[in-house]
């Protein structure tokens, strides 16, 4: 399957900081800067209404054994929990909640649906920061699809 990566910056979601409506001096509120809201205010959330996030193993996983210098961080209460990251298809292939495991991505659950993916062959791939969007960019990955 085609995997595309995203991030929440203003490159990746088409928003911008201020409104030209106030000259730009409202420089601190985010507005959608594209598309049929474009002007309104850009929440970030997926169209789920959740917030978007990466993948996270959980203290507990095979993830440990093969990275043992991220123990220390795990060992932070709300890290010990695996969590699934956010992935963006077609809905009309893939409804949300529909959960895949994406090679070198890890688990992930659809939540989103982004305006470009057309077919049951493309996702998106949310990342926390936009160089790790950018370092995994576009690639071709095997995608096993957990059935409900």
């Amino acid at each position: 399957m085609e995997t595309t990566a995203y991030c929440g910056c203003s490159l990746c979601c088409d928003w911008e900081r201020g409104s030209w409506m106030y000259l730009k001096l409202d420089f601190w509120n985010r507005y959608v800067s594209a598309g049929p809201r474009a002007g309104h205010p850009y929440l970030g959330l997926t169209a789920l209404g959740t917030d978007p996030h990466e993948p996270a193993p959980g203290l507990f996983s095979w993830d440990t054994v093969v990275r043992p210098w991220m123990v220390p961080l795990r060992l932070l209460p709300w890290s010990w929990i695996a969590r699934d990251g956010t992935i963006a298809a077609d809905t009309r292939y893939y409804p949300f909640g529909t959960r895949m495991y994406v090679e070198g991505y890890g688990w992930g659950r659809v939540e989103d649906r982004g305006g470009a993916i057309k077919g049951p062959d493309r996702i998106d791939l949310y990342f926390d920061s936009h160089d790790d969007a950018r370092q995994w960019g576009r690639r071709t990955t095997w995608v096993r699809i957990e059935k409900r």
